[in-house]
């Protein structure tokens, strides 16, 4: 399997890749027709590219930055007529109440997989002196209550979509990493799972926080909520590092620590109809150049 370099993710109706510097949202309009909105994407400064964990944090939150950016985009070309007027003569409205919306949402998240599981694994202590069973049992109610929300709203019509259309981001980028044409009929047969897919980031800061959290331990549950918020980009940057490596390596190791990462893939990828494997090939051909990369890579080889 040869290294692309690109990725991307599900938005509604559509696909977003990215390349480097380039970047783009491919989304199948109510008429059937697919639309392609370009971006040009501000380069990792060269400084962090040196810095391992730093570099992890950089592309973190750029990448999340981009992905929210990308799904708002993909949303606005679903809006009745009055709401795209509203938004047109009103945009800075329209930003607050997307930026009050992405704080709730914040607000929630911490809520529900930070600070939810941290409280629960406070009744172990009732049952045991050890240190380290907290910790553990936290860690595995985090992963417990995301498997239970993914499959929950997995159950939604809408995300439904949403995850047939992350299938055919992955087969996408697949077909191309396996030297195969980039057609409707090779990326229907690639595998829908994928190393470096962020359902695996997360699962892996899951993993990774536990072990971190075996080391910074406190009884004080302020300290002990202020140490995991502080320490949520450290968890991060050293999630990208792995996940990173793991995208590139066929190193039988990294593939077995990949594993539990694609497993939960099952849930959050669905198989894609061919109409939905055209917005992902339209995407992927908005910022790479398959033909060119099958090419060069036969050449090295």
């Amino acid at each position: 399997m040869a290294y692309s370099g690109i990725g991307g993710q599900a938005v509604m109706e559509g696909v977003e890749m990215l390349n480097g510097t380039k970047g783009a949202v491919a989304v199948r309009l109510p008429d059937g027709s697919i639309h392609t909105d370009t971006m040009d994407i501000n380069p990792e400064p060269e400084w962090v590219k040196h810095f391992p964990i730093v570099r992890g944090v950089y592309s973190f939150f750029h990448s999340l930055i981009l992905g929210i950016s990308s799904l708002y985009k993909s949303a606005s070309y679903f809006e009745d007529e009055d709401e795209k007027e509203k938004a047109e003569k009103n945009p800075a409205k329209e930003k607050a109440e997307m930026g009050f919306s992405l704080v709730i949402s914040f607000i929630l998240a911490l809520a529900i997989f930070l600070y939810l599981p941290m409280f629960l694994s406070g009744s172990v202590t009732h049952f045991t002196t050890a240190k380290w069973v907290p910790i553990l049992f936290e860690g595995i109610l985090r992963i417990v209550i995301f498997l239970l929300y993914i499959y929950l709203i997995s159950l939604t019509p809408d995300i439904k979509r949403t995850f047939m259309y992350h299938g055919a981001e992955h087969k996408c980028i697949n077909c191309v990493e396996h030297d195969l044409p980039l057609t409707v009929e090779n990326v229907r047969k690639s595998s829908r799972y994928h190393k470096r897919c962020g359902t695996s980031f997360i699962f892996i800061v899951f993993i990774i926080s536990v072990v971190l959290f075996m080391f910074i331990r406190t009884d004080n549950p302020g300290l002990k909520l202020l140490f995991r918020l502080l320490l949520m980009p450290v968890i991060a940057g050293i999630s990208y590092e792995f996940l990173r490596l793991g995208g590139r390596s066929d190193n039988v190791v990294v593939n077995a620590l990949s594993q539990p990462g694609l497993w939960v893939q099952r849930l959050t990828t669905k198989e894609p109809d061919d109409s939905m494997i055209e917005v992902g090939i339209t995407s992927v051909r908005a910022v790479f150049d398959p033909e060119k990369f099958i090419k060069d890579h036969e050449l090295q080889q």
